[in-house]
C-alpha cells in the first residue's frame, strides 16, 4: 500500500506539473510527452535530412551516460521554481533506496521506475536546443543554417551543415550539461555523415545516392528474430493454438512499430524466417511423418478474406492462425506541429483531427449504434471493442463522441449469413473484432467447408 500511495502521489504531481511545462518545451522534444511518439522524431528526422535547402549532412549522434541517475537535484529543483509541491519533489529525489535490505541514500537522479521520472527528466534537459545554438525563431536564412536537434529522453541527435559544427556542437553540449551532472556516453557518441548512417530508436538512417532512407536497424531485425527463435524452442512442446497465442502479438507489434519506414522487404525477409522456423517446430515435433502430412496439418489458408496465401501456419481445429509481418500495409506517419501540445485549449480542434484519422472508415451511425446496443463489448470474445472498459454513456451523442474518438478495427457481422437469407437490418447485425470475425468463419470452414465457401459476410 505504501508503494502504491507513493506512485498515485507522483502521478498527481506530474498532472499539475505537466501542463505548465507543456507550455515551455522545444518543438524537438518527443520522448515521454502527451501526444508525441518515437514515429513523430522519425519522420521530423526524415523531412529533416530529405530537404533540398537544409543540407544538413552531418549529424552528433549522441547518447547520455545513465541520465536518469545522474540528475543533478539542487539544478532540477531550481529549474521547477516556486511550484507548490516541489518540496514534495524534494523528498522524492533524497528518498534513498532500499537494494537487498541494504539503504543506500540518493544524492543524485530521479526515483528509478517513477511516475514522475520522465517528466523531470525532460525538465532538466529543457533548453537544449538553444544550447546547441538551434534558432527556430530566427530568420529564414539563419534559421536554415543553424543546427537541429531532435531529442528522446536521454538519446538525441543534431543535424549540423558541416563536421566542424558537429563537433562544436558536442563541446557546447558538453559545457552546458556539466553542472546538471550529466555526461556524454563516449562510446555511444559520434559524429557521423549521413552516407555513413546512423541507427536512432531502432531504426536507421541513412542516405543512398542522395535520398534518404529509414529503415529497421539490423539490430532490431536481430532482436526480433532471437525473440522469434527462442520462443518457438520454449514452446517445442506446446499445443499450436499456445504458439499462435505468443507469437502474434511479437509480430503485430514490430511490424507496427515499423510500418511507417521503408520495411517491406524487411517484412518479407522475416515472414520467410517464421515460415522456417515453424517448419522446423513441426519437423521436431512429428519426426516420423511426411513433409506433405506436415504441411496439410499445419499450413492452408484459413480464409484469409484478402489474400490467396495457402501458406498461413495455424491450428486448423481451431481456427487460430499466425499473423505475417508483410500484411502490415506500409503508412506513412503525420508528424506533430512545432511545439503544439495537447493542454493548450486553442488546438482541441487540431488534436482531435489526429485522433479521427486514426478511426477505422467504417465508423458510422449504424455502427455507433451497434456498439452502444453491445455495451462496447465483442460478443465473441468479450473483450472492449474500443478502449475504455465500463463505460456506460448517458446518451446516444455522448457515446457517438466517444465511439469517434477511441474506436478501433471492427467489422460488421450477419448472424444469419446473407447466402442463407440473412438481411442488412440491425437486427441481423452485431459488431465484432476484425480478428474474431476472420477466426469465428474459419473454425465454420473446417467444421463444414461446402456451406461456408460462399457464406462469409
Amino acid at each position: 500500500m505504501p508503494i502504491i500511495r507513493d506512485r498515485v502521489q507522483q502521478a498527481r504531481v506530474k498532472n499539475a506539473l505537466e501542463p505548465e511545462w507543456e507550455a515551455r518545451f522545444e518543438a524537438g522534444s518527443y520522448g515521454f510527452r502527451p501526444g508525441r511518439s518515437c514515429h513523430d522524431a522519425i519522420e521530423q528526422i526524415f523531412r529533416i535530412t530529405s530537404s533540398r535547402q537544409a543540407r544538413r549532412a552531418w549529424v552528433l549522434d549522441a547518447d547520455l551516460a545513465s541520465a536518469f541517475d545522474r540528475i543533478n537535484h539542487d539544478r532540477l529543483l531550481e529549474a521547477i521554481g516556486d511550484f507548490p509541491a516541489r518540496e514534495a519533489i524534494r523528498r522524492w529525489l533524497k528518498a534513498g533506496v532500499m537494494d537487498r535490505g541494504r539503504f543506500a541514500p540518493t544524492e543524485a537522479g530521479t526515483p528509478q521506475g517513477g511516475v514522475i521520472s520522465p517528466l523531470l527528466l525532460n525538465v532538466a534537459l529543457h533548453g537544449m536546443e538553444e544550447a546547441a545554438g538551434c534558432r527556430p525563431d530566427a530568420g529564414r536564412n539563419e534559421r536554415l543554417r543553424s543546427p537541429r536537434t531532435i531529442r528522446y529522453a536521454d538519446d538525441f541527435v543534431v543535424f549540423c551543415r558541416t563536421e566542424e559544427d558537429a563537433w562544436n556542437v558536442k563541446k557546447r553540449l558538453t559545457e552546458w550539461l556539466g553542472p546538471k551532472g550529466l555526461t556524454f556516453n563516449e562510446e555511444k557518441t559520434k559524429v557521423v555523415h549521413l552516407d555513413e548512417g546512423f541507427d536512432f530508436l531502432g531504426f536507421n538512417v541513412r542516405k543512398y545516392s542522395g535520398k534518404t532512407l529509414i529503415k529497421p536497424s539490423k539490430e532490431a531485425v536481430e532482436r526480433i528474430t532471437e525473440t522469434v527463435r527462442e520462443t518457438a524452442r520454449s514452446l517445442c512442446q506446446a499445443p499450436t493454438e499456445e504458439v499462435v497465442k505468443r507469437l502474434n502479438p511479437v509480430i503485430k507489434g514490430w511490424s507496427t512499430y515499423y510500418r511507417g519506414a521503408v520495411s517491406s522487404e524487411i517484412f518479407s525477409s522475416l515472414d520467410n524466417y517464421v515460415w522456417k522456423r515453424m517448419w522446423r517446430w513441426a519437423v521436431r515435433r512429428h519426426p516420423r511423418k511426411s513433409k506433405q502430412w506436415i504441411m496439410d496439418k499445419y499450413w492452408g489458408q484459413f480464409l484469409y478474406p484478402t489474400r490467396k496465401d495457402r501458406w498461413i501456419f495455424g491450428d486448423k481445429e481451431t481456427g487460430k492462425y499466425l499473423c505475417k509481418f508483410a500484411w502490415t500495409n506500409i503508412t506513412r506517419h503525420t508528424p506533430v506541429k512545432g511545439t503544439a501540445s495537447k493542454d493548450d485549449p486553442s488546438l482541441e480542434e487540431y488534436w482531435a483531427s489526429r485522433t479521427r484519422k486514426r478511426v477505422h472508415p467504417q465508423v458510422d451511425g449504424a455502427n455507433v449504434y451497434l456498439a452502444a446496443r453491445q455495451k462496447g463489448l465483442c460478443p465473441l470474445c468479450g473483450q472492449d471493442l474500443i478502449d475504455g472498459a465500463g463505460y456506460e454513456p448517458d446518451s446516444v451523442r455522448e457515446w457517438a463522441n466517444w465511439f469517434q474518438a477511441k474506436s478501433r478495427t471492427i467489422h460488421r457481422h450477419h448472424l444469419v449469413y446473407r447466402s442463407r437469407g440473412g438481411s442488412n437490418s440491425t437486427t441481423n447485425l452485431v459488431l465484432i473484432h476484425a480478428e474474431c470475425h476472420r477466426q469465428h468463419h474459419a473454425r465454420d470452414y473446417h467444421r463444414n467447408p461446402e456451406k461456408v465457401t460462399n457464406a462469409q459476410s
